[in-house]
């Protein structure tokens, strides 16, 4: 049996690595010793762009966590550590996905490697670099990088070619790329209805999730105005940084306002599962990614998924057996496969090979490459 220290948000933490953690807590917790620190204040509220960090859902996902850390309170770092130092942990696992996080982890990642006996400190790199970035961002991070994530002693990312860029910047680390597990678990029981009324005489495409530039919902605009049959898309997700008015913008030049119909909202656990249980496709055009929870999560309920050769995404999602994979940026190429989707009834089939293969997606390989991790 080995000892775990996890770090990263939970309930009442929102969002996918929220979740990820929760998850990854409780399988571990299956057959370990586990003791996960989180967050008592994640963002504070000036610097968070979303309505509220916090989970709304009925039934959300939770686990057994101690709230100590507060990344812009070095008093708290030092709570941590010392409950680090008393835990005693084989393993350390820290999460890795922006910038903002890089004083608290380089503080911690400082003090692990000087406790005795010293843990084995593993990064889990959710996205290396952040999906948008300003000029200080693309200035700093190299050297953030090797300064925080240098004191690791491997890395977990979720995809080929998110392990290329961490090679990039640091050639010698010891890096596992496992598969981003399945969200199967999220929502459960799905809400039996949805706040919206939508069409029940044609097709659903479904683009959920926080709604970001990087996502390309505008591409998935373009596209749907060059759609030769009668569809209907629902845009499921909160809206950041008042990004709703230049969409509306474009769905009323594109004519396309009887067309689309937007939650604009960060959806709950069970809603969310509904809305992917209603759609009979997921669209996912986005520009720049690593992996995608919303993947898992459309997975995770045998729900198809077409979406762009960008990042992971086409490591996970299987072009013409799980779904479809097109150019980024490409509306005409994202039309066009929208359209045989449906002109060769690839719904049923995509379907069934999702639940013949969502073996690849367990979250017992990922605990089996963090094991593996531990033992060399």
């Amino acid at each position: 049996m080995t000892r775990f220290c996890l770090i990263g948000p939970t309930y009442p933490y929102r969002g996918g690595i929220a979740h990820y953690t929760t998850l990854l807590a409780q399988h571990l917790r299956q057959a370990h010793e586990v003791l996960l620190l989180s967050f008592s204040r994640q963002y504070p509220a000036w610097l968070f762009p979303g309505r509220s960090d916090k989970d709304p859902s009925e039934r959300p996902l939770q686990t057994e966590a101690h709230y100590l850390l507060d990344p812009l309170n070095p008093l708290t770092w030092r709570r941590t550590l010392r409950q680090i130092r008393q835990w005693q942990p084989d393993v350390v696992i820290i999460p890795w996905w922006h910038p903002y996080f890089a004083p608290v982890w380089f503080s911690l990642g400082r003090g692990i490697k000087r406790l005795k006996p010293q843990p084995k400190l593993l990064f889990i790199c959710h996205n290396v670099q952040p999906h948008e970035q300003g000029w200080l961002s693309r200035a700093l991070l190299p050297w953030l990088l090797k300064c925080v994530l240098g004191r690791g002693d491997g890395f977990i990312v979720h995809s080929q070619a998110d392990a290329t860029i961490l090679r990039g910047y640091l050639p010698q680390a010891n890096i596992i790329v496992s598969s981003l597990p399945t969200y199967a678990a999220l929502g459960g029981e799905a809400a039996k209805t949805l706040p919206v009324d939508l069409p029940s005489d044609r097709p659903l495409l479904l683009f959920c999730g926080l709604v970001r530039p990087y996502k390309g919902l505008d591409v998935l605009l373009e596209a749907v105005a060059l759609l030769k049959r009668p569809f209907h898309l629902l845009v499921a997700g909160e809206f950041w940084q008042g990004g709703l008015a230049a969409y509306q913008t474009q769905i009323s030049k594109l004519g396309l306002t009887s067309c689309v119909t937007i939650i604009d909202e960060y959806l709950p656990d069970e809603l969310l599962a509904a809305c992917i249980d209603r759609a009979n496709v997921v669209v996912l055009p986005y520009r720049s990614a690593t992996q995608s929870a919303v993947v898992q999560t459309a997975f995770g309920r045998n729900k198809p998924v077409i979406t762009t050769n960008v990042g992971g995404l086409a490591e996970a999602v299987e072009n013409g057996r799980t779904g479809l994979v097109v150019p980024l940026e490409d509306p005409t190429a994202l039309a066009q496969a929208i359209e045989d989707y449906f002109a060769n009834d690839l719904e049923v089939l995509f379907s069934e090979n999702i639940g013949e293969g969502n073996g690849r997606f367990s979250w017992g390989s990922l605990v089996h490459d963090i094991l593996s991790f531990h033992m060399k």
